[in-house]
């Protein structure tokens, strides 16, 4: 939606710009970045987590107010470790399925052979494999050494998919911020931090954790901004 949005509006778009701080000046923001110049912008859209904009804004005291940072905190996510395993072309994943739930073990939940469940199988491409854990596990072990909770889930992996070959890599990646499971009260799917210049924040914290939950908020988002261009 929000690409469509600046499509039709006939701007440029630019990615990959991780920021480390943002603050006025001058009546416009100014974002500070890791590497790179600073730069100044008229309109700053936040759909990170929840909680991250509550830490991007710690040093701005006067621009979250105390009921805004009240409903920002209120917000509550699930966590969950994600596994990928990656093949070689041509290796062969014996299963008759491209995904399932798996809903009778302690750390696993969701398998699926994800060329396959996204119908882009190929004889020049390797297979790979993805693994979610269950909230549960997530929570257990959400601060533990990742390569033993890596090897923790193969081993699950093993036990339900004993057919799975070896993959030539994998990666282990921590969810934090998995999906939501209390929204911001109330919420019409954003939240204006401060109108001139203007500062909003949306994402499926303000409303759910769907396909419709974002594009709801990115809806809403794009109306606001519409309304101060």
């Amino acid at each position: 939606v929000f690409n469509l949005f600046f499509f039709q509006a006939k701007k440029k778009v630019f990615y990959e710009q991780k920021k480390t701080h943002i603050s006025l000046r001058d009546g416009k923001w100014e974002k500070k970045r890791k590497t790179g110049p600073k730069k100044m912008f008229d309109i700053v859209i936040l759909t990170m987590p929840v909680k991250k904009n509550l830490h991007l804004q710690e040093k701005n005291v006067n621009i979250i107010n105390e009921s805004q940072k009240q409903q920002l905190e209120s917000v509550t996510y699930s966590s969950r470790y994600a596994l990928g395993l990656f093949y070689e072309a041509g290796t062969r994943i014996d299963v008759p399925w491209a995904a399932q739930y798996i809903i009778d073990n302690p750390c696993i939940r969701f398998i699926s052979i994800d060329n396959k469940k996204r119908n882009i199988e190929s004889p020049e491409i390797g297979p790979s494999v993805v693994v979610h854990t269950t909230v549960t596990f997530g929570s257990e072990y959400l601060d533990s050494n990742p390569t033993d909770v890596q090897q923790l889930i193969l081993s699950h992996l093993e036990r339900i998919v004993p057919s799975l070959p070896k993959p030539s890599s994998i990666k282990c990646q921590k969810w934090r911020y998995s999906q939501v499971t209390k929204a911001v009260p109330n919420s019409l799917g954003q939240m204006i931090l401060h109108t001139q210049p203007l500062l909003v924040c949306g994402g499926d914290g303000f409303t759910r954790s769907n396909f419709d939950g974002c594009i709801d908020s990115a809806m809403s988002l794009a109306e606001v901004v519409k309304s101060h261009l």
